[in-house]
C-alpha cells in the first residue's frame, strides 16, 4: 500500500487507517464480536493499513483493550492514535482536560494497549473549564517522556460547538494556532467526505500549508457512501444513526442520487470497483497529507476499503463527484 507521512515528525502510515470505534462502541452492539473485529485488525494490518484509530472513551476502555490484543503480537506493523479528554458517564459525555487526568489517562490507555509508546495521542475534545493550553502542555510533557511519539487534535465534535454564523471549523483553527505556540501539532483528525466536505474550505488547507497531516474522519458518511444501505430498513436502537437526522427513510431516500453517481464513477473503473472505495479514492485524492480513517470490523470491508489506495480518479472523475448534489438534511 501507498504510504503517506503525518506531520513534520514523518511519520509513516498506510494511505487508508482503520477506524476501530465500531468494533465497541456506537453501532450495533448485538454486531459486536471480539474475535471477528481482531480478524479484522490483523487484516488490516496485513495489507498494510497500519494506522489504528481507537479512543479511551470507546466501550468505554474495551476499544483499547482490543486492540491492544492485536498490538500484543504485532506491534511493529501498527502505528497506534488514541484519544484522551472525553469521559463517558450513565448517558452523558463530559470532557476533562485537566493535566493530572490527561497523564493518568494515558498510562491507562498504555496498559489497556500493551505498549510502551502510543505514536499519536489526540486530544478528543478541548474541555471547556481547562484552557487548551495547559491540556496540550501536560500532552507535551507526555511526548518528552517518551510515553507519546506525536500530538493531534480531534475536531469532529466541530459541529455542536459552532455558533450561528461562524463557519465549520473556525473555533478548530483557533485553538490550533493556541496550541502549535506550545507544541507543534502533528495532525488533526475531522470530518471530511464526499457528502461532508466542509473541511475543504478552512481546515484541510490551514493543515497542508503547515505540514500537518489530516485524518479523514467519517469518509464513508457512516456506511451511507458504500450503497449498502437501504431507506427504511431501520437501525437497531444503540446505533447511533437511529437518531441522526440524515438517517431517516426520508433523507436517505432523498440522499440516493449521491450514492448513484458514486456508482457511476465505479462501472468506469472496472466491474469490480464499488462506491466505497470511489469515496475513499476522492477524499484521497484531497492531498498527500491526507489519510482517510475508516471504520468497520469486519474483514470483508476492510479489503475493500484498503483496496482503495490503488484506485486513481482522473479528473473526470472528480468533476462528476464535485458536481453531485449537496447531501439533504441535517447533519447535526
Amino acid at each position: 500500500m501507498e504510504r503517506r507521512t503525518i506531520g513534520a515528525a514523518a511519520l509513516a502510515v498506510g494511505a487508508v487507517g482503520l477506524g476501530c470505534m465500531p468494533m465497541s462502541w456506537a453501532y450495533s452492539a448485538s454486531r459486536q464480536r471480539g474475535d471477528e473485529s481482531l480478524r479484522a485488525v490483523h487484516r488490516a494490518l496485513d495489507l498494510g493499513s497500519s494506522l489504528l484509530d481507537t479512543a479511551d472513551m470507546y466501550g468505554p476502555f474495551t476499544n483499547e483493550l482490543l486492540v491492544g490484543r492485536a498490538l500484543k503480537e504485532r506491534r511493529s506493523d501498527a502505528f497506534v492514535s488514541t484519544k484522551v479528554g472525553l469521559l463517558v458517564g450513565d448517558q452523558h459525555i463530559v470532557a476533562n482536560g485537566r493535566p493530572g487526568y490527561v497523564k493518568r489517562a494515558c498510562d491507562a490507555s498504555l496498559r489497556r494497549l500493551q505498549t510502551d509508546v502510543i505514536d499519536l495521542y489526540q486530544l478528543h475534545r478541548a474541555d471547556p473549564e481547562v484552557p487548551v493550553e495547559e491540556t496540550w502542555g501536560a500532552m507535551a510533557e507526555l511526548v518528552r517522556a517518551g510515553k507519546v511519539r506525536a500530538l493531534g487534535l480531534c475536531a469532529v465534535g466541530a459541529r455542536s460547538s459552532r455558533r450561528g454564523g461562524a463557519r465549520l471549523h473556525d473555533a478548530t483553527i483557533r485553538q490550533l494556532e493556541r496550541v502549535q505556540q506550545v507544541f507543534p501539532v502533528s495532525a488533526v483528525q475531522a470530518e471530511l467526505s464526499v457528502w461532508s466536505p466542509e473541511a475543504l474550505e478552512t481546515l484541510l488547507p490551514w493543515c497542508e500549508s503547515r505540514g500537518v497531516g489530516f485524518l479523514a474522519a467519517m469518509p464513508l458518511g457512516n456506511g451511507f457512501l458504500t450503497g449498502k444501505l437501504r431507506p427504511g430498513a431501520g437501525f437497531e436502537a444503540d446505533d447511533l444513526r437511529a437518531r441522526h437526522p440524515r438517517f431517516t427513510a426520508e433523507m436517505m431516500a432523498a440522499n440516493q442520487p449521491i450514492v448513484a453517481g458514486l456508482r457511476r464513477v465505479a462501472r468506469r473503473h472496472g466491474p469490480g470497483v464499488t462506491p466505497a472505495q470511489v469515496a475513499l479514492a476522492w477524499v484521497l485524492a484531497q492531498g498527500r497529507h491526507v489519510v482517510p480513517v475508516p471504520g468497520t470490523k469486519q474483514e470483508r470491508w476492510v479489503t475493500e476499503n484498503a483496496s482503495a489506495s490503488a484506485l486513481r480518479l482522473d479528473s473526470e472523475d472528480l468533476r462528476e463527484v464535485a458536481e453531485l448534489p449537496p447531501a439533504q438534511g441535517s447533519w447535526d
